[in-house]
């Protein structure tokens, strides 16, 4: 039996960086299918930013702010006993990173408990950012969660 020399160890090194490349090659563009851009007009869109950036920053500095939780009827935001149902209009968008045709958006009128239900038979299991948009007293208020839904 021969032994190990230094060649037999290039031979291994040049195999193993050999299978590495052609590991990467193949696997890792299946980690990249069904990637879409956010939005078709993302330059026009960058150019509007700034109200986003303020009315985010108007949101956190809302003493109190909408939150969400989730049950098996779906995703339920509720907004502080402040908000106004006459002066209040409410957006939301529900993106889904991976498929652009999951995404939900929609415009709903607030309950008597101040509060929105999205169904759950409109979600399939997987990441979501809900973006949420409202309007009170003709100011613009935005918050971003990040929403995993099982």
């Amino acid at each position: 039996m021969k032994k190990f020399s230094w060649g037999h160890g290039v031979v291994i090194a040049l195999a193993s960086f050999i299978i590495f490349i052609l590991s990467m090659l193949f696997l890792f563009p299946n980690g990249q299918k069904n990637s879409e851009m956010v939005t078709d007009n993302y330059y026009e869109e960058e150019l509007k930013y700034q109200d986003v950036i303020d009315a985010k920053k108007r949101a956190d500095e809302l003493q109190e702010k909408p939150v969400y939780s989730q049950d098996k009827n779906g995703i339920k935001v509720t907004f502080p006993k402040d908000a106004d149902n006459s002066n209040t209009t409410v957006k939301f968008v529900l993106n889904r990173t991976d498929d652009q045709n999951l995404d939900i958006k929609k415009s709903v009128q607030l309950d008597a408990n101040k509060s929105f239900t999205i169904p759950a038979q409109v979600l399939k299991i997987g990441n979501y950012t809900l973006r949420l948009n409202w309007t009170k007293d003709k100011t613009d208020y935005r918050l971003d969660y990040d929403v995993i839904w099982k």
